[in-house]
């Protein structure tokens, strides 16, 4: 199984690949979550009780770092879309406004685990040192 270095990278991957493709299942809640283990069930009425605005919930953190994505799933990968609004920044964060780096992508090294990637939308939210690593791998940064 494949090791991600940079969290925020496979957050965008597990987008892809458990919230728009629907490849990776099932798709996970933070809500859900946090009723299983009676905690409630309003992610944002929690994160706010615990002093976890705009930080990463860590219960949602552990959950996506142990997801486990096959070599398979990640070479059906051929594009990111880099947005606020993607639903795993909401599970992750649900009190966020998309205003700060919590979710930046620090690093591309990760590159080599998506072998089919083609393009990357919303790349003017990556650093342009990271734009040009992703368009000397052929990779288009709309």
């Amino acid at each position: 199984m494949a090791r991600f270095k940079d969290f925020n990278l496979k957050l965008v991957v597990i987008e892809q690949l458990m919230y728009i493709d629907e490849k990776l299942t099932p798709r996970f809640s933070l809500a859900g979550l946090l009723k299983e283990k009676g905690l409630g069930d309003d992610p944002w009425n929690y994160a706010q009780e615990h002093g976890l605005a705009y930080k990463v919930v860590p219960e949602a953190r552990a959950y996506f770092e142990s997801l486990e994505l096959s070599d398979e799933l990640l070479a059906g990968v051929e594009e990111l879309c880099l947005d606020g609004g993607n639903r795993v920044y909401q599970e992750c964060a649900p009190v966020w406004d998309g205003e700060d780096d919590l979710f930046d992508i620090t690093s591309l090294d990760d590159l080599v685990l998506l072998p089919n990637l083609r393009r990357v939308l919303g790349s003017e939210f990556l650093d342009p040192d990271l734009t040009a690593v992703l368009e000397s791998r052929g990779v288009t940064a709309d």
